[in-house]
């Protein structure tokens, strides 16, 4: 345990570009070096990758490790996983940080078993303990009723960062870190199973995960026709419309727009809830928003327990009016 030092951040590339998850990893990244004294590094991993070392470096990583391969172009579990091993094991490093993402979820499980250690999931507080220098992880459990603390006792600590619950490192550019290229060693026949089709989803305007600020309706909304007055709000708001899981469910809106436990996390600025009870299940895939604001009849609804401003009284009536007033300010 005592040869594992410094922190290593898988920065994930999508679509050629740095995902968010990359610079929110390597902002706590830095933290956590800092607190233990040691090197934070970055590994990237796919095909045409090299082209981001720079901006890896500029965020503060003091070595940018990078494997880039045709083989690598599309994500799949075989090749990475083993570039991402071979990687670790050279670095042998204390933490080793990835996103909460569909990628983040698949290698950290994996990564950590082949490692001979453990790995802890959608964490929203990273620390290092000031006795024991041991990773502290804070995550939601029984549902985002409560949050926990981990330890691990083996090496290295693996971890997967909820999206925007980190603040993400700024680009310095006078900062220049060792670009070390990695030879993937790959084969067509080292990867077991093949990606066979990819589809892109449709979007218009902001994604949900992106987005500054989200607009929620639930149940009480009553049907689609109803999402198109939160549409006109969150347009004007340069935001992204959302739901709870009964108005996915019911078909109103795309279990894409789905928000909360079995859905998409999001942390925005601002979350304006609208006709949602705010159950315990919904709350874990936005309680990490700055500011929630609730609208809703039930005085008595769980919602406002976790609102900062809460208006009372029948949407129908509220959003129109709260819309109009929004239209006034931008205009003026």
């Amino acid at each position: 345990m005592a040869d594992n030092m410094g922190v290593l951040v898988f920065c994930e590339v999508t679509n050629g570009k740095l995902a968010g998850s990359a610079a929110e990893g390597l902002g706590i990244g830095k933290q956590l070096a800092a607190s233990l004294g040691q090197e934070l590094n970055a590994v990237l991993i796919g095909s045409g990758v090299n082209a981001n070392a720079d901006m890896v470096a500029s965020l503060g990583a003091a070595k940018v490790y990078v494997a880039d391969d045709p083989i690598l172009k599309d994500y799949q579990t075989d090749p990475y996983i083993q570039v991402l091993q071979k990687v670790a094991a050279e670095m042998k490093p204390a933490i080793l940080i990835l996103g909460q993402s569909s990628v983040g979820r698949d290698l950290a499980p994996r990564i950590a078993f082949r490692l001979g250690s453990s790995a802890t999931l959608d964490c929203i507080e990273l620390a290092i303990d000031p006795a024991g220098k041991k990773l502290l992880m804070t995550k939601p459990v029984y549902g985002g009723n409560a949050r926990a603390i981990f330890t691990s006792v083996t090496m290295p600590q693996v971890v997967t960062i909820r999206t925007k619950a980190m603040t993400p490192a700024q680009p310095d550019p006078s900062k220049k870190g060792q670009v070390i290229k990695v030879d993937a060693g790959l084969t067509p026949d080292s990867v077991k199973a093949k990606l066979v089709n990819k589809v892109a989803q449709q979007a218009e305007g902001v994604r949900l995960e992106d987005a500054a600020v989200v607009v929620c309706g639930g149940r009480g909304i009553g049907g689609a026709e109803g999402f198109k007055q939160l549409d006109e709000l969150a347009k004007l708001l340069k935001g992204a419309t959302g739901a709870s899981r009964p108005p996915c469910d019911n078909g109103w809106l795309p279990q894409t727009q789905q928000i909360g436990l079995t859905g998409k996390i999001v942390a925005p600025e601002l979350y304006i809830a609208i006709a949602l009870s705010g159950s315990s299940q919904h709350m874990s895939g936005c309680s990490g928003s700055k500011t929630i604001v609730a609208i809703n009849k039930d005085p008595e609804a769980n919602i406002f327990r976790e609102a900062r401003f809460g208006v009372v009284g029948d949407w129908k009536k509220i959003l129109p009016a709260f819309t109009a007033k929004v239209k006034e300010l931008l205009a003026a």
